[in-house]
Order: C-alpha cells, then sequence, then structure tokens
C-alpha cells in the first residue's frame, strides 16, 4: 500500500532549491512512490474537532529552475495520511502551537506527525538542551539583570540570547568591561519582561558550530561545521557561515549517546544538536537543517534513512 505523506511548510516557491533540507526530504519520500500532500500552516484547521486541511498533492523534481508542481487543492482529514512532515520554521509563536493543536488532533487519529507535537511545544530549542547540564557549557536562563550580571562578572565572556530566535538573530557576545552590558540586557529582556539564555562563551566557535542530525536518537555518521565569516562570532549559514561537513568526534558521540534515549522517548523522529567544541548548546527539534550539505559533501542519503525510520514506525502500529 503506497504511503500518503503530508508535509506543512513554508511556501514550497520560497525556499533556496540548494540546501532546503524539506525538499531533500521530499525527494526522498517520492524516490519509494509515496504520495506527497503539500500544506501551508494557514491551511489547517479543525472541524467540530476533527483534524483537516485544504491541501495539494505535489510532485517535487531535481530542478533548479523549477522544483515542484502542485496540482489543485483538495479539502481532506489529516487522518487520512499516514504520516505528517512538520517543517515550518521558526518563530515559534502562538500560531505555531495553534498548529499543533491540529496536528495533535490527527495523531489522537492515528497519522504519525514528525515531530509529536507535545514535544514540539514542550522542548524549547535552547531551554531543552539544559535537561543535559553534563553536555553543556555553564549556562543561566533568566530574565533577572542583577542574576543575568552575576552571571557576566563571573565568566567575564558571555553570549546573551533570545529563547526564540532562529539563524544566529539577536545574539551578543559580551565580554569583561563591554560598556554595553546594561543596554544588551534591558533590550533583549525588555527591562525583565522577557526570559532570555546566557551562555558562557566557547572560544572553539572559531572552528565551528557542528550541525548533528539526529534520526530517532541515532547520530548520522557526520556532522556540519558551520564556520562564522571573518569578524563574525555566528556559524549559522543563515548568518553568512560556510558549511564544512566532517565525521563526528568521541566528544560528539558521547553527546549524542547522552541526548538520544529522551529523544526517542518524545518521539523526536529528525532533530539536530548543535555543538560547539566539547559543548551542546541546543537542540533543534522543529525544523532542523543542513541534510542536504551533509549529503552533498559526504554523499549520504540522510532523507532516505529518514523515510527507513518513519515506514518502521508505521510498521510497528
Amino acid at each position: 500500500m503506497t504511503i500518503k505523506l503530508g508535509v506543512v511548510m513554508d511556501p514550497i516557491a520560497n525556499i533556496a532549491y540548494k540546501k532546503d533540507t524539506s525538499l531533500g526530504l521530499l525527494w526522498a519520500a517520492q524516490a519509494r512512490d509515496w504520495e506527497l500532500w503539500y500544506m501551508e500552516p494557514g491551511d489547517l484547521y479543525l472541524a467540530q474537532g476533527e483534524a483537516r486541511a485544504n491541501m495539494a498533492p505535489l510532485t517535487v523534481f531535481h530542478d533548479p529552475e523549477g522544483w515542484y508542481r502542485l496540482q489543485e487543492r483538495e479539502d481532506h482529514a489529516l487522518a487520512e495520511l499516514d504520516v505528517i512532515l512538520m517543517r515550518k520554521d521558526p518563530p515559534f509563536d502562538n500560531e505555531f502551537v495553534y498548529n499543533t493543536y491540529v496536528l495533535e488532533a490527527a495523531e489522537r487519529q492515528g497519522t504519525l506527525v514528525v515531530n509529536r507535537c507535545t514535544s514540539l511545544r514542550d522542548c524549547n530549542e535552547k531551554v531543552f538542551a539544559t535537561q543535559f547540564p553534563q553536555c553543556c557549557p555553564p549556562v543561566l536562563v533568566s530574565s533577572d539583570a542583577a542574576r543575568l550580571r552575576a552571571f557576566h562578572a563571573e565568566h567575564g565572556d558571555v553570549i546573551f540570547k533570545p529563547l526564540d530566535g532562529m539563524g544566529g538573530s539577536s545574539i551578543f557576545r559580551v565580554k569583561q568591561d563591554d560598556p554595553n552590558l546594561s543596554v544588551i540586557l534591558e533590550t533583549l529582556t525588555e527591562f525583565g519582561r522577557r526570559t532570555i539564555m546566557a551562555q558562557r562563551y566557547i572560544p572553539e566557535i572559531v572552528n565551528g558550530d557542528k550541525r548533528i542530525l539526529m534520526i530517532n536518537g541515532e547520530p548520522v555518521s557526520h556532522c556540519l561545521a558551520r564556520i562564522p565569516s571573518q569578524g563574525e562570532l555566528r556559524g549559522n549559514l543563515a548568518a553568512g557561515g560556510t558549511g564544512r561537513a566532517q565525521p563526528l568526534s568521541d566528544r560528539d558521540r558521547w553527546i549524542a549517546e547522552q541526548v538520544g534515549p529522551s529523544l526517542r522517548e518524545r518521539g523526536l523522529l529528525f532533530v539536530g544538536l548543535d555543538v560547539i567544541g566539547d559543548y551542546l548548546t541546543e537542540i533543534n527539534v522543529t525544523s532542523p537543517t543542513c541534510l542536504r550539505e551533509l549529503n552533498d559533501q559526504c554523499g549520504l542519503d540522510i532523507g532516505s534513512d529518514l523515510m527507513d525510520c518513519i515506514a518502521a514506525e508505521l510498521e510497528n502500529r
């Protein structure tokens, strides 16, 4: 029986063809003759408690001039789909949460959602990492300026960042005696009304912010070290970093072993760990990227590996 796979994503017309991970996943599913259905967040709705969507049959192509074709939209119950990839990019706002409520109704009706909706809501990508303190650098989550100042005074060189950012947005490095400390804390916390993260600066960022992709709690063999551009402290590709694939180190594998069981328990089938030097800094659960770069540089087929995992999950049901 053909597997019906739906994807919820930002407009497919606007993706970056050369590096979009969602497109790579769709190619892998289509290569198995799975049936693809396309949705944007606004297409989801609940009717008398039933999860439904205005969705379109989708075909994807390996063609930078035209990588997709959508047929006429149809209204269907989400329970008609075997699996749904939730690939909406952050921001993680109320609309994202409302989308997970609709998808969770589909879960109750038997559809596999990747990743599980309760875990998407519960596992803030920055705070979730703090559940593994043995893997993390010194870190503080607070909105209190005095507490944040004390953390800075103790460690001297600190990264401050919001809890809901992506792509390296609004990240500040504050060195010892930096005269901008007060205004940075006022701006990020909105004068104590918003909780932020403080993290001891990790000098190894010059060697890259490593993205380790995890499939059902197991790491892919290589990671992507995202090297900051000249004069930058952020390695994110969205902030101009350069991606370099490399084998996992022993420490990388140890971190993956520490985190993996929790990912499996929470139904987080496709996740990206961010590691700088020897330290876990974030756990990306909403829309992990870097699949295409790793496939291209290492000859991997990570999308197919994830489809194997999804097929096994469906078989076990």
